[in-house]
């Protein structure tokens, strides 16, 4: 029995849009995917470019890579075997440099009846006022780090023994 989330339809016009923004795909990201207006700013590429990979508008794909973008485009005939389901913005730092933002999203779909999650924090850069996706800066969720203040070498050793951390568990450890 398969427990997977629903796959989104194609998007078209009058319809929500597959990015999750609440609009209509129209009045979204169809005229960034087709080109009658760029991105205004990263997380709009970033929901144009899942709605993209849901609407397999891999043109617009290649173009909105850095990468790829001043490339000759070779359409690819194989089909993606991910069924894209949801797309989650958590943060999007508008100017961490000039012309250069971070998106930290998550981009869910099934595949083979099995529920998945890309997690990634991406930079993206713009050149001559277009924003393109230039790359990954970490896959997976932020690192989870102690709240608990480090043990100074110093400091009394945190086991109890009485002695200094340097002389009894700092080696251990």
């Amino acid at each position: 029995m398969s427990t997977s989330a629903t796959a989104l339809p194609k998007p078209v016009p009058g319809q929500p849009c597959s990015c999750g923004s609440g609009l209509d795909f129209a009045a979204c990201c169809e005229p960034v995917i087709t080109g009658k207006r760029l991105a205004t700013t990263a997380e709009e590429l970033i929901r144009a470019r899942f709605t993209a990979h849901v609407a397999n508008e891999n043109l617009f794909l290649h173009n909105s890579y850095l990468p790829t973008s001043r490339q000759p485009y070779v359409e690819d005939s194989e089909v993606s075997p991910l069924a894209w389901t949801r797309l989650v913005i958590h943060s999007h730092e508008p100017e961490v440099k000039p012309n250069v933002s971070h998106v930290d999203f998550t981009a869910h779909y099934t595949e083979k009846g099995f529920d998945g999650a890309l997690h990634e924090k991406s930079e993206f850069q713009r050149i001559d006022g277009r924003w393109f996706f230039t790359r990954t800066l970490r896959q997976g969720p932020v690192p989870i780090k102690s709240s608990a203040p480090k043990v100074g070498r110093n400091d009394p050793c945190p086991c109890g023994s009485g002695k200094k951390y340097k002389q009894c568990c700092l080696g251990k450890a």
